[in-house]
């Protein structure tokens, strides 16, 4: 049992990496070790994470939908890519080690860090509007398949890459960028959640509680992203590659 101030103090980081989550992706670098600081027992933690996790996406995917009238239905084959991509990484993991990748994020992620910090410009006007149906859909599928693949493999940071990924490779703005990855994360969340749900690893009522906390942060997010778009999600976007350097690193060094 937690007490009354526990659940106050990790429904705030919650709250915070629900804000985070929204604008960029990488919630999961502050609820993860929070939820393990808190004394959430370990095969407990990602289960629980992904419940609350889904219920504050759901706010903000539908926010940005909203916001761009976004047809969710031309859509489907990205997300179907996206999933096939999740099985096939998890299938993956289970054939290698993946540490072999972190090392390959540790060399990416300062350039992909530094490309983001050098363009000012970057992510704040698409092109996607000029490209036609045919022309798009193969490119966003094609990178659902190997960020999804990712996500099985490996998975922090999804929800960054995805939104990096159809601003650079697509030409969406970032606004619109994260309106794709919000879709493709809840997506993927869910599917997870079931299998998460299915084998009972995870704390539900704690997963309710802090859901609560993370619709919050995600409505927060989502509306400042609407609201302000590249202005407030790329400054947001670096932090979570920092945020991601440092932790692989730190894992790296001590064996994790």
């Amino acid at each position: 049992m937690h007490s009354g101030v526990e659940m106050c103090l990790l429904g705030c980081l919650v709250f915070v990496a629900g804000v985070v989550d929204a604008l960029a992706g990488g919630g999961g670098l502050i609820t993860l070790p929070a939820y393990l600081s808190f004394g959430v027992p370990p095969g407990l933690v990602l289960g629980t994470n992904k419940l609350a996790s889904t219920i504050g996406t759901v706010a903000s995917t539908l926010r940005y939908s909203r916001s761009l009238k976004f047809a969710v239905a031309p859509f489907l084959p990205v997300i179907a890519a996206a999933l096939l991509g999740s099985y096939a990484g998890a299938r993956l993991a289970m054939l290698l080690d993946p540490a072999c990748l972190r090392y390959l994020l540790l060399a990416a992620l300062p350039v992909v860090g530094f490309a983001v910090f050098s363009d000012p410009g970057f992510g704040k006007a698409g092109r996607s509007a000029g490209a036609s149906r045919r022309g798009l859909l193969p490119r966003s599928a094609a990178l659902a398949l190997a960020v999804g693949c990712y996500d099985g493999f490996f998975g922090p940071g999804t929800g960054t890459f995805f939104a990096l990924g159809f601003t650079a490779v697509c030409g969406c703005d970032l606004l619109e960028a994260t309106t794709r990855a919000k879709i493709l994360n809840l997506s993927s969340n869910i599917a997870a959640l079931a299998a998460f749900l299915a084998s009972g690893r995870l704390d539900v009522k704690l997963g309710l509680a802090m859901g609560a906390a993370s619709l919050a942060g995600h409505a927060v997010g989502a509306n400042l992203g609407v609201k302000r778009g590249a202005a407030v999600i790329r400054p947001v976007v670096l932090l979570v590659c920092a945020g991601l350097f440092v932790k692989l690193a730190v894992d790296a060094w001590t064996g994790r």
